[in-house]
């Protein structure tokens, strides 16, 4: 048996596929040796977009799909700038709708919408109807991604591709599954190598995030990619809002039952397809796992994060000569070496880093106006309040490095979601605690 878009098919089926590729590669000449040039691809890729034969079609993208994977990282760039420059409308065809449009013909705004697609749009469709062409086509984009912010030309091939996988992962197309012990073993190899948060050790810290009672690991999949999780959050119960990860993830700790339970703590969340950078399903993924816990354990009223603050530290370096954050002594204090394991350093540092770490959330912008912490704009924009700040909640290498050791809660208040959502959605709003709120100076830019 072999696997087409994740399913068994009969080996004969794979023998015929196999021809049709071969037919696909006979079509344009292709060599089977040597290096893919960015003009061979080209090549097929025009093909590809004027051929009307379903059979044909699927062994062209098959063959277009193996000899870009084969093809050296130069020949892929190459292509994508083709691909920027000779893939975009179709100018004659616009031109004619415009003319057809101002002359007022029946079907003339239809047909403009329609030549005005750029052309790589249908080849990106059609490449992913060949077996592994959505993994294909998200690899691409991660050729793309590598070099985007230095080639900004290549930005329309990326809005085609963010607008191809706005729709085709779409929520509606998505499934959500839990991930336990019992997870087949290549799916969770995956957990293991996509961690992005909390890096997982070894098989031993996996099976201590998933194996016991008051652990919880859930993950969106789409049909094309039944083998790869596209999100997934890991979940502790506990019956309070924890302040450090470490008792979390703490492999000699005592579980509890998960009926003993008041809270649910979202304390990693991590995309694992960077292809899919821009294509945002996280909030649906933690709305419906609250709605699956609350159903399955109603005594727990409390769903928080214990979120990183991957900015801070830069932000706060950003500071250093504004010294109504922190002064020269406690700038020489913060740099010294494991100044965290100094309970009297740690003491004296607690109260300016509290406040440092309010303004940060609060009044720090970035130059779209937005607050700079990613992870702050994702739950904020869920409707998440911004709880508490914990500081020393993460003493990792890590954690110290990107944030000084803080780490913060944000509760998702039911009852609150929706106001909160919508006060940031529209004006900016930041939904804090009064505690995080009294811990603020007053603002300053960032």
């Amino acid at each position: 048996m072999i696997k087409v878009f994740g399913q068994e098919r009969p080996a004969f089926l794979g023998d015929l596929l196999d021809a049709v590729t071969e037919r696909g590669r006979a079509l344009l000449g292709l060599r089977e040796a040597g290096p893919v040039r960015a003009p061979d691809l080209a090549q097929l890729g025009e093909v590809l977009v004027s051929r009307r034969g379903e059979a044909s079609g699927v062994a062209l993208a098959q063959s277009f799909i193996g000899a870009y994977a084969a093809a050296p990282m130069a020949e892929r760039l190459a292509f994508l700038h083709l691909l920027a420059a000779q893939f975009g409308p179709d100018v004659s065809a616009v031109d004619t709708a415009i003319a057809a449009l101002n002359t007022g013909e029946p079907g003339a705004i239809e047909a403009l919408h329609a030549a005005s697609e750029p052309r790589r749009q249908e080849l990106f469709r059609r490449l992913n109807v060949a077996p592994g062409g959505t993994q294909a086509l998200l690899r691409m984009r991660e050729d793309l991604l590598g070099v985007l912010r230095d080639q900004p030309e290549l930005r329309p091939v990326n809005a085609d591709f963010t607008h191809l996988f706005g729709s085709w992962f779409n929520r509606g197309f998505l499934s959500l599954r839990q991930i336990d012990w019992t997870t087949p073993a290549n799916i969770l190899e995956k957990i293991i190598q996509y961690e992005a948060v909390h890096e997982i050790q070894n098989w031993d810290d996996l099976r201590n995030r998933l194996q016991p009672l008051d652990r919880r690991c859930y993950a969106f999949f789409h049909p094309q990619l039944p083998d790869e999780p596209l999100i997934f959050v890991e979940v502790a119960l506990t019956v309070d809002s924890p302040r450090a990860v470490a008792p979390l993830l703490n492999l000699t700790r005592q579980p509890i039952a998960a009926e003993t339970a008041t809270t649910a703590v979202f304390y990693s969340i991590s995309n694992t397809q960077r292809g899919l950078a821009g294509v945002s399903f996280g909030n649906f993924l933690i709305k419906q796992v609250v709605e699956l816990l609350k159903a399955e354990l109603p005594q727990v009223k409390t769903f928080v994060t214990l979120s990183p603050v991957p900015g801070f530290a830069a932000w706060l370096a950003g500071q250093r000569d504004n010294p109504s954050i922190l002064t020269p002594a406690q700038w020489q204090a913060l740099d010294t070496p494991d100044w965290h394991r100094d309970p009297e350093r740690a003491a004296a540092l607690a109260p300016v880093m509290t406040r440092a770490a309010a303004q940060y959330f609060l009044a720090a912008r970035d130059a779209r106006g937005r607050p700079v912490d990613a992870v702050a704009r994702f739950h904020l924009g869920n409707g998440a309040r911004l709880d508490r700040l914990n500081l020393l909640g993460d003493l990792s290498a890590n954690g110290m490095r990107q944030s000084h050791g803080l780490m913060v809660n944000y509760r998702y208040a039911l009852d609150a979601i929706e106001r909160n959502h919508e006060a940031f959605a529209e004006s900016g709003t930041i939904a804090a605690s009064d505690e995080v709120k009294r811990a603020a100076p007053s603002p300053v830019s960032s």
